[in-house]
């Protein structure tokens, strides 16, 4: 979804206006170096650590989002994430997960020697991954209700991808410009979830019910430049799922519509940073059942959801597999 927003929170950068348009020619050797205005690009990578935060987290709210301001310069933002879990079997009840996700965050930078300012465009990408194991707890004798604690461990990297070169070789630079010039910062989380989860299956409709708060720690290691920063990453949410036949046949097997309700409050680092605490979904579409041939996916579903929290709102369209 594109959405305007004022800006605010720790990731929105106000970026001056009225930057000389026409080139200005290279100053004298003793020119004082350019040095980026503004800000602490120290504290805009934990900002961006904290943006990584949001990769981490399996989380259906976040796992489709875009966000941007023309209107005030702010910067674009872009999440996207893709993840799944599964039990192996009821005797054996090891819970899997893993989900891989990208960010992207175009913030715009000012430099400046006191004598000329200059607009120095960034582009930032997240690249994380993470994993979990677990183990399902049965609460009740059917054992459709069952408390599943995780161990999560996170690996990401944010890359700074600012086209400066003719910039740096024409004037001196401090170091937090030669950061954002290809600077890179590698971080690692560990951390843990604990659920509830509640499948109710039966032949007129099955119920899928999640309830999870997930805590991961993430540390930047390997950084160029010496930046160092640090984030924690809390989500509490909400997931419901209602499926039904709706009457109709494809591939030999019932169609089934589909509801969804998901709601993902962000706490700690993630509170605000982005402009809200909180997105909620509402999705409906249809299930194809493809059980009845032989291939390796067993159902797939196709749902459009409604997402709106504090001051955004969009609509998204996601495709999921079952196996």
């Amino acid at each position: 979804m594109r959405e305007s927003m004022r800006a605010q929170g720790a990731l929105v950068l106000t970026l001056l206006a009225g930057l000389a348009a026409a080139p200005v020619p290279a100053l004298a050797q003793t020119e004082p170096p350019f040095r980026v205005v503004g800000t602490n690009v120290q504290k805009h990578a934990s900002a961006v650590l904290t943006l990584m935060s949001f990769a981490v987290v399996p989380d259906l709210a976040s796992s489709s989002l875009s966000i941007s301001s023309a209107s005030t310069d702010n910067p674009d933002l872009t999440l996207w994430q893709l993840g799944g879990g599964f039990t192996l079997s009821q005797s054996f009840p090891l819970y899997l997960e893993g989900s891989i996700a990208y960010n992207r965050y175009d913030p715009a930078f000012v430099a400046s020697n006191g004598l000329e300012s200059r607009k120095l465009p960034a582009k930032w990408n997240t690249f994380a991954g993470t994993v979990g194991v677990g183990w399902d707890f049965p609460l009740i004798p059917s054992k459709e209700l069952v408390f599943r604690p995780i161990f999560n461990a996170s690996l990401g990297r944010v890359a700074s991808d600012l086209s400066i070169a003719q910039f740096a070789v024409e004037h001196k630079t401090d170091h937090d410009i030669a950061f954002l010039d290809d600077g890179a910062m590698n971080a690692y989380g560990l951390g843990g979830s604990v659920m509830l989860d509640w499948e109710s299956h039966r032949d007129n409709r099955d119920i899928d019910v999640e309830l999870r708060y997930t805590n991961i720690y993430l540390r930047s290691f390997g950084d160029s430049s010496g930046l160092e920063a640090s984030s924690v990453a809390q989500t509490a949410s909400l997931y419901a799922r209602w499926r039904a036949p709706t009457g109709l046949r494809a591939l030999d097997r019932p169609v089934r519509y589909v509801l969804e309700l998901s709601h993902s409050h962000y706490l700690g680092n993630q509170a605000g940073a982005l402009g809200f605490n909180y997105l909620t979904t509402l999705g409906t579409g249809l299930e194809l059942d493809t059980s009845a041939h032989e291939v390796f996916v067993t159902r797939i579903r196709a749902v459009v959801r409604y997402v709106f929290g504090n001051g955004v709102s969009g609509v998204s369209f996601g495709l999921a597999a079952s196996f």
